[in-house]
């Protein structure tokens, strides 16, 4: 015990005990005492869990700090001593192994004032380049520098296994203007697990948080963060990366994948974990080679930053910047999306800005008040998902997600955004009924600060990321979400047409019998096809919660299921707009996507789903190369009604054109199973005409009912100058073309 008295008050002392002291740079490490004709130093360290310390100097000199009482608190006063030799501390613990370290508290602020100034303006769109844990180099020392926002925190401390997770060791410098906490602790590095133990004056105990800019978390249920270098990983894609782009001319094709069901190991190797995931590098050998080989364009992944909760498929988050430990390390992932680009396979990410998890670690009441969440349930709380919704008008939470929509595309390389759940974020009534919402400050309805940052973080990658693809999924009227925002837009790239998606749907699902009275269900998309530069889903949403799987809503026996998906799908991919499918719906998986299990790879053992698996890629193969089904998405000159009144008969033919419109694909629908001989239809010009594609066919699980050759004779049709006879086979879908 020692006996030493201290320079510091009883109350000083008491407050470093308790871990309520909110400024320990003021007492903490070396200071000068100044007297009226002398200057004495002061070195002061905090110890709790130590039997003895002493100062050691760069030349091997070392005294002991007598410790205060039984206190903790290790002081020692050298008198007329007017500068600061660097020093360490060499620490005896009552338990482990001695260790000496440079003294935390000798080390001055690392934050740079415009670093603050752009906080404090909510202007830092990379603000994870100093937020969180970084591991630097002071002058020779390698540690961690930490960083956290907590403004309504009275004090903040680093807690984790390099302090057997004591919050009286490492409290935290306060940068009282901005909010934000900082420390660096010599000696922490790689894989060392941390998180934030917060003291607010609304509660009595101090609680843990997990750091909200944290690169790497700990696998579920265990949610500390993990101290980690991102980048150390070297890419091989730089030529993906300098021909990337925006090419709305191009096809777009998109394999929409849970990377945890998708496939599970003990399906083919008898695990005994049945939640035994693929890694990201297992999926890298596994799923890339299968999306080449089916004809995709790109990758969407169901979203992998971290989350407690494996049902909620990513959608409730705690870890914004870390993806998730499930399939590996940070260093995993980028070797994943590496080998996407390698493959000529774009990577879309799905961003979840809308609202965030409650779990206790992460973001909810973080400082002890609702940093970032609104106060008021009316608008910082989801009751449909059980989830807090972003305060956007506030700059820690701008900060907070400019930055996480950059970072994940300045770090990882993802080439798209997929920003879910638009709709909530516009509209302040979202799935709210009479006073259960709070309007603007106009009166209306509009989320104005949310609004505003959709926007700016559009601008913002359109700025730093010229290639970045961005995408809504935005189910209302709003106008203009695919326009730039310098003419009113929102500034996506595409807004998924959840119109389309619905109307057809609903349509498929009746009975052919009595389709003919839904025909306006098929053609009213063409309305407003134009309006917005659209992308066509039919994604993991469709086949959840008891909405059956895409082959399972098809009417009929089962030939007439098959039918209508293979019509179904050959329709989706001759409509303008790009294409999304769900992983499963290109094999006809029978059940319900279930994030317990794998996909029902067996099914592939059988004609029907293997024919529509053929079909799925041959869609893709004729979609990418016929420029007509592709090179004017979002104009009414790649567009040409050719028979959209026939509803008696449920048939439907439009042309798609390229851009140079001599290069042009009729295509032809028969929504019901009758055949239809010899029927007439208006093309461009006479001559000989091949069938590309025939939904119908033997190789897919069709009737083959086929056609022999076709020839377009010049007699006036349709509006068109020429006449072109087909066979119509049952619930079939033909893309045709002039030799």
């Amino acid at each position: 015990m020692g006996s030493n008295k201290s320079t510091l008050s009883k109350s000083e002392i008491k407050a470093l005990q308790d871990a309520e002291h909110g400024d320990p740079f003021s007492i903490l490490g070396a200071h000068f005492i100044k007297k009226r004709n002398e200057t004495d130093l002061v070195i002061r360290t905090f110890q709790p869990h130590a039997e003895k310390v002493e100062v050691v100097k760069a030349d091997g000199e070392h005294t002991e700090l007598p410790q205060v009482g039984d206190t903790g608190l290790f002081e020692k006063v050298w008198k007329k001593v007017d500068k600061i030799d660097p020093y360490e501390l060499r620490i005896v613990p009552r338990e482990g192994e001695t260790y000496q370290l440079p003294d935390p508290y000798t080390y001055g602020s690392l934050i740079d004032e415009y670093t603050l100034q752009l906080w404090g303006e909510g202007s830092h769109y990379k603000a994870y380049e100093f937020m969180g844990a970084h591991i630097k180099d002071i002058d020779g020392v390698v540690g961690t520098h930490f960083v956290v926002a907590a403004p309504a925190a009275s004090r903040v401390s680093v807690v984790g296994s390099f302090n057997d997770w004591d919050g009286r060791r490492h409290p935290m410098r306060k940068y009282v203007e901005q909010g934000i906490w900082e420390l660096f602790i010599p000696g922490v590095g790689e894989g060392d697990l941390y998180k934030f133990e917060i003291k607010s004056d609304e509660y009595d105990l101090p609680f843990l948080k997990s750091d909200p800019y944290g690169y790497w978390c700990e696998l579920r249920p265990k949610n500390a963060s993990v101290v980690t270098r991102i980048d150390n990983y070297k890419w091989r894609d730089k030529t993906w990366m300098d021909n990337r782009g925006k090419k709305f001319n191009e096809p777009l094709a998109i394999y929409e994948v849970h990377l945890g069901s998708w496939k599970k190991k003990q399906a083919e190797q008898g695990t005994e974990d049945h939640n035994s995931f693929y890694s990201y590098r297992e999926l890298a050998d596994e799923l890339i080679p299968y999306v080449k080989d089916m004809g995709y364009t790109h990758i969407e992944m169901l979203p992998l930053a971290e989350h407690p909760y494996d049902p909620s498929w990513g959608y409730q988050i705690t870890g914004y910047f870390a993806p998730t430990s499930r399939f590996g390390s940070p260093q995993d992932l980028m070797y994943f999306i590496d080998k996407c680009h390698q493959n000529d396979i774009g990577v879309i990410m799905d961003w979840v800005p809308a609202h965030f998890a409650k779990d206790e670690n992460g973001l909810r009441f973080f400082d002890g008040t609702h940093l970032y969440e609104h106060a008021d349930p009316r608008q910082g709380e989801h009751k449909d998902w059980g989830t807090h919704i972003f305060n956007f008008g506030r700059t820690e939470v701008i900060n907070f997600l400019l930055s996480n929509a950059v970072f994940w595309c300045e770090k990882y390389h993802i080439d798209g955004i997929r920003i879910d759940a638009v709709a909530s974020m516009l509209y302040l009534d979202y799935a709210r009924e009479g006073d259960d919402w709070i309007p603007n400050k106009y009166g209306g309805r509009e989320n104005l600060e949310a609004i505003s940052l959709l926007k700016r973080t559009n601008e913002i990658l359109n700025e730093e990321f010229p290639g970045i693809t961005t995408f809504a999924e935005e189910s209302t009227s709003w106008p203009m979400v695919s326009k730039p925002t310098y003419i009113g837009g929102l500034g996506f790239d595409y807004k998924w047409n959840m119109g389309w998606m619905n109307d057809t749907l609903k349509y498929f699902e009746v009975d052919p019998v009595f389709r003919k009275y839904h025909h306006n269900q098929l053609t009213f998309s063409m309305i407003y096809a134009f309006t917005e530069n659209f992308l066509l889903p039919l994604s993991h949403d469709e086949v959840v919660h008891m909405k059956r799987s895409m082959v399972s809503k098809m009417p009929g026996d089962d030939w007439q299921k098959f039918a209508n998906l293979r019509l179904l799908y050959t329709y989706k991919y001759a409509h303008p707009g790009k294409k999304l499918l769900f992983m499963g719906g290109e094999f006809a998986q029978w059940s319900e996507w279930n994030d317990e299990q794998q996909l029902d790879w067996g099914l592939l053992q059988y004609e029907r789903h293997k024919g529509m698996h053929t079909l799925v890629r041959d869609l893709n193969t004729v979609y990418k190369e016929e420029k007509p089904l592709h090179e004017v998405d979002f104009e009414w000159n790649g567009f040409q009604w050719v028979d959209f009144s026939n509803m008696d008969n449920s048939i439907l033919a439009f042309l798609r054109f390229a851009e140079d419109r001599s290069d042009f694909v009729l295509c032809v629908f028969n929504f019901t199973p009758q055949v239809h001989e010899n029927y007439a239809l208006g093309v461009p010009h006479s001559g000989s005409y091949r069938i590309i594609l025939d939904s119908d066919s033997e190789f897919y699980g069709g009737s083959n009912y086929g056609n022999d050759e076709l020839h377009a004779v010049e007699e006036p049709w349709q509006e068109q100058p020429a006449k072109l006879k087909v066979n119509l086979p049952p619930l079939a879908g033909l893309l045709i073309k002039p030799y």
